[in-house]
């Protein structure tokens, strides 16, 4: 019986560590930052830079409960957003697990150009669910449309699957629906693939992103007014990115 008895001390002990080992890797407070170069920067398959590179970066800070707020900042293109050449997306939410591999996520976010001479700040809100390798997303403006008048309501869903083909590489697969709000023939689906790979300095990807868009709708001319592009044209983007 004394032999018991031990035991099951050392074991309370032992689970009890354990389990407060688990709690100390969990940080209450997290900041992780990210950099990344493109080679082109697409939004919802629609090219933001008039097919040209960007440099982007931003940071985040997460409670252990759950709550998290972050920035995220590009280089856009004058032609896309006259007067402006910089996006900042400012958002904060909640996530929390409803099973081990069963995440949500709920929150706003905003999309802030600072200098442009249109409306095209927008602010969104969030809902997202993963499961494993799967996950799903639905944004809804709560504000107009990146400038588009009377849009108020449109609705972007995104589904992704990414799957780990060999160390430390993995393979992607996105489509997402745009439904512009009285605008329907805005409407588009766009998709990607990608194939990236973490080489401890940074990790490299290449991905092909297309959309089945209504080319006149989304061909914008430059700011010079000289040239004229389709941003919804299939392409290869490449980049090259760092979380620290």
């Amino acid at each position: 019986m004394k032999k018991l008895i031990l035991a099951a001390a050392v074991a309370g002990v032992f689970v009890g560590s354990v389990a407060h080992a688990q709690e100390a890797a969990t940080p209450e407070h997290s900041f992780t930052g990210n950099v990344s170069v493109v080679t082109d920067y697409r939004f919802r398959g629609i090219s933001q830079t008039f097919k040209q590179p960007a440099v982007q970066g931003g940071f985040d800070y997460a409670h252990s409960s759950g709550f998290y707020v972050g920035n995220w900042n590009s280089n856009v293109s004058d032609a896309v957003f006259p007067g402006g050449n910089v996006e900042m997306d400012l958002y904060g939410g909640y996530k929390f697990n409803i099973t081990p591999d069963f995440a949500m996520d709920v929150g706003m976010l905003r999309y802030y150009y600072p200098g442009t001479n249109t409306s095209a700040n927008t602010t969104e809100a969030y809902v997202a669910g993963s499961y494993k390798w799967f996950s799903a997303k639905y944004s809804h403006t709560v504000t107009d449309f990146f400038g588009l008048d009377d849009t108020k309501g449109s609705g972007y869903l995104d589904l992704n699957a990414n799957f780990e083909v060999a160390e430390k590489t993995t393979l992607g697969f996105h489509v997402g629906h745009q439904k512009v709000r009285r605008n329907g023939d805005l409407d588009y689906t766009d998709y990607k693939v990608s194939l990236s790979r973490d080489f401890g300095f940074a990790t490299i990807g290449l991905a092909v992103i297309g959309t089945d868009a209504d080319a006149s709708k989304y061909t914008y001319p430059n700011a010079a007014g000289t040239k004229s592009k389709d941003l919804s044209g299939t392409a290869a983007v490449l980049s090259i990115s760092k979380s620290f």
